[in-house]
């Protein structure tokens, strides 16, 4: 029992980091010197970040119906199409 709440508070904990992943995005748009970005530099930025949260997200959904990842041709194929879709 003690297993099956563990489980479901990890799960729970996992869901609202992702969640809250493309919020970050906006936050991280600094300089070198740790300045805010403004301007085309950050709409860069941000959109930069975004793509690389889609491409992650698209990553770790990459599973065949046995569960296991998918690897290669198969890989690249599933992340392709998952993030055409975004």
């Amino acid at each position: 029992m003690n297993k099956m709440i563990a489980l479901g508070l990890s799960c729970l904990f996992a869901s609202s980091l992702a969640i809250a992943a493309p919020v970050d995005c906006e936050a991280q748009a600094l300089s070198k010197d740790g300045k805010p970005l403004a301007g085309a530099a950050k709409t860069a930025s941000i959109k930069k970040c975004e793509r690389e949260n889609k491409a992650a997200s698209c990553e770790a959904r990459a599973i065949d119906k046995n569960g296991k990842p998918l690897a290669g041709a198969a890989k690249n194929s599933f992340v392709k199409k998952c993030e055409a879709e975004k």
